[in-house]
């Protein structure tokens, strides 16, 4: 590791043990994204780790139209701002634009590049000036070599608090392919890497109208991810997937969520 240690709020990147980024994938409800951060609270409260409350405001990029996106920037980020208070807890969320960039980082701690947008210029500059971390989603199109010319990016616009997130490699159709080389080569370059095991067994636009997914593969992948060294790891959780509005396949049950991070911090101390 050779980028210098930073704060997401109380979350320190580059600590001696991964950070997690935990939540569902969309805000459904007001009172939904409430009980889940509530949980997800008092879990990283039992085994001590740090954590991000991870929501989506705006589901921008549904295979379908006629699929939920959620509440809007405005109220999606009122609801996790007062979350983040209360929580004590960072939060963040997606951006889709660069309007939403200055909007967001009122509230929001740590801004989250959707991979489909990871090299937009205009984008990355907008997130840099608001001042906030900011997460990058490598692209399924790249490899992982080439989130340097990202980070460069990032560090020509005055950002040097952001992390690179590996979520998979297009496979084919309708399939990702998650490659554990990607995560050493990342950090080979010095880029703060964050593994997302609920995306990366995802089979985009696998169900026709919706996105499909291994999700019995999330914690798998979590666990090799850790084994290979990371400096974070993106899970959404969801205490009734089947019913989820968004990605529910590949969402982790709330209800196994705690036994995976003890396992996780086990894997870690043994393998570093």
């Amino acid at each position: 590791m050779s980028f210098e240690p930073f704060n997401i709020g109380n979350v320190p990147v580059g600590g001696p043990v991964p950070f997690f980024i935990l939540g569902p994938c969309a805000l459904e409800s007001e009172s939904f994204a409430w009980e889940m951060a509530r949980s997800l609270k008092e879990i990283a409260d039992r085994t001590g780790i740090h954590f991000l409350f991870k929501a989506s405001f705006d589901k921008a990029n549904r295979t379908s139209v006629d699929s939920f996106r959620g509440p809007g920037i405005k109220e999606g980020c009122r609801i996790l701002g007062e979350i983040s208070k209360e929580l004590g807890v960072p939060v963040t969320t997606d951006i889709h634009t660069e309007e939403q960039a200055e909007i967001a980082a009122e509230h929001i701690d740590l801004l989250q590049i959707p991979a489909f947008l990871c090299r937009q210029t205009d984008m990355l500059e907008a997130a840099a000036k608001t001042g906030r971390a900011v997460n990058i989603k490598k692209g399924q199109f790249l490899a992982p070599w080439d989130t340097v010319n990202i980070a460069g990016k990032m560090r020509a616009f005055g950002c040097e608090r952001f992390l690179i997130t590996e979520r998979g490699t297009t496979f084919g159709y309708n399939n990702l392919v998650a490659d554990m080389r990607s995560l050493y080569w990342m950090r080979k370059e010095g880029l703060p890497v964050i593994f997302d095991a609920t995306h990366s067994v995802q089979r985009p636009g696998g169900l026709g109208g919706a996105t499909g997914g291994d999700g019995e593969l999330a914690p798998v992948l979590a666990r090799a991810a850790v084994a290979t060294g990371v400096d974070g790891l993106f899970m959404e959780v969801h205490s009734d997937p089947a019913n989820a509005m968004s990605d529910g396949p590949n969402q982790i049950p709330l209800e196994f969520i705690e036994d995976l991070l003890i396992k996780l911090i086990a894997i870690h101390h043994a393998a570093h």
